[in-house]
């Protein structure tokens, strides 16, 4: 079956693309879900008057994450932690102590943003990508220190 996107679609590919997929996940996933169209000529139309509408927005939205970026790609945030002997941890610093901390600092970031594969469990510095823009990704510099 052939439809038209009406969003970005994972594997799949980008809004406005005319695509061919499998009858059944275009009706028990793409369709109830208004991420597409059946590909008429008439909504050829409504999609490409939608896609300008949305081109601006998204636009404005790049633009905008850009400038967070930028700003915290010169931020360094320290996290305190109580270590044990050796300088091991107790516990370990999770997606969500960082989004604190850069809530601290006045940032209000989704902690689902932050693009921490493990949880920091060692002292030290490392560097953390947050995506904030499907196309933007600012890296902080994240500094575990030992509470004195």
């Amino acid at each position: 079956m052939e439809v038209i996107l009406r969003d970005h679609v994972e594997h799949v590919g980008e809004r406005g693309e005319i695509v061919k997929v499998a009858d059944g996940y275009a009706r028990n996933y793409l369709l109830p879900r208004n991420l597409a169209l059946p590909a008429t000529d008439a909504n050829r139309k409504r999609v490409e008057r939608e896609r300008k509408i949305v081109e601006a927005r998204e636009a404005e939205e790049r633009g905008a994450a850009t400038a967070i970026a930028t700003r915290l790609g010169a931020l360094e945030v320290a996290i305190t932690r109580r270590v044990g002997e050796n300088d091991q941890l107790y516990g370990s610093v999770t997606n969500a102590d960082i989004a604190d901390a850069l809530k601290a600092k006045g940032f209000e970031i989704d902690r689902r943003k932050i693009l921490l594969p493990d949880p920091l469990k060692a002292l030290g510095e490392t560097t953390v990508p947050i995506k904030l823009h499907r196309d933007v990704t600012a890296q902080v510099k994240v500094s575990v220190v030992k509470e004195s």
